[in-house]
């Protein structure tokens, strides 16, 4: 087999995009970016979107309500973080997965972390979550959290190795925020299957990923869930060991088929006890010096 040069997502994470509509779900997110807010020099961003209204009076008072709210955070919270971070916030009007998803993309350098709970309604639930369609529209990195405890530091990170062609995109901006936290990475491969050449695949990526994280001075965990009995072994591993946050690269598109039918990523994002950092597979390569064999 040739040699191929992985897919890379720049590791870059200067300002972090929170969706907000003010229910308590929602603040599990931004409870979430406060946890990168308070170490780095980070711009975190409140992003409220309005329903639009037939009443223009409703509107304007729907806005300066919010726009009370939004203060009150910000005058709170700013004393909370780094002495270089900054509290923001902005007021948009239509869908709330395509104006986050706007928004994040005015910067280069965004991070997206969202609740995966909100306000509710019939779109939502039959449709999926403004979440899971924030993951897949955006080439941004995505980190989401259910209705759970939000993780006070992140000291372990779980890094799923699988098959999949897209599987080891995340490796790179994991690597990243492992730098940033001091965090341990937990390499697992895992795979249903017990097939020879599959499992000879799998350590194969496995130990290019542990190189990779041995250049970078990363301390690193490996294990093997090979014959594994669904995610459900995944979300086990992540509990005992203690793990904060799980990555997954999304290799679904953004189509109404992909949102009713879900995938791995979704089922990741729907179930996973702890956050979830979701990577947007690019189908281009890019020369990185981070290679692997095969797949």
């Amino acid at each position: 087999m040739g040699t191929k040069k992985l897919p890379e997502n720049k590791p870059e994470m200067k300002t972090i995009i929170v969706p907000l509509d003010f229910s308590v779900d929602s603040l599990k997110g931004f409870e979430l970016a406060l946890l990168f807010g308070r170490r780095f020099p980070v711009k975190i961003q409140l992003v409220h979107v309005q329903h639009r209204h037939d009443i223009p009076s409703q509107e304007e008072e729907e806005y300066r309500q919010a726009e009370k709210k939004l203060q009150k955070y910000i005058e709170i919270y700013s004393k909370e973080l780094h002495e270089e971070a900054q509290l923001t916030y902005i007021i948009k009007k239509g869908k709330v997965y395509q104006e986050v998803v706007s928004q994040a993309e005015a910067f280069t350098d965004s991070l997206i972390v969202a609740s995966t709970h909100g306000a509710s309604g019939f779109e939502e639930l039959f449709i999926g979550s403004n979440a899971y369609r924030i993951v897949c529209a955006t080439s941004r990195p995505v980190i989401t959290i259910r209705q759970l405890p939000v993780p006070q530091d992140i000291t372990n990170i779980l890094l799923p190795i699988d098959i999949a062609l897209h599987s080891r995109q995340k490796v790179v901006f994991v690597s990243t925020l492992a730098k940033l936290f001091g965090a341990t990475v937990h390499v697992v491969t895992f795979s249903e299957s017990t097939n020879k050449k599959v499992v000879s695949r799998l350590n194969g990526y496995a130990n290019q990923t542990i190189e990779y994280l041995k250049n970078k001075d990363i301390p690193y965990v490996s294990y093997a869930l090979v014959g594994a009995n669904g995610l459900n072994d995944l979300f086990d591993y992540a509990t005992e060991r203690k793990c904060e946050l799980l990555s997954v690269v999304n290799e679904s598109g953004n189509s109404f088929t992909d949102l009713i039918m879900g995938s791995i990523a979704q089922q990741l994002i729907s179930k996973s006890p702890i956050p979830v950092l979701t990577i947007r597979a690019k189908s281009r390569t890019i020369k990185d010096s981070f290679s692997t064999f095969g797949g």
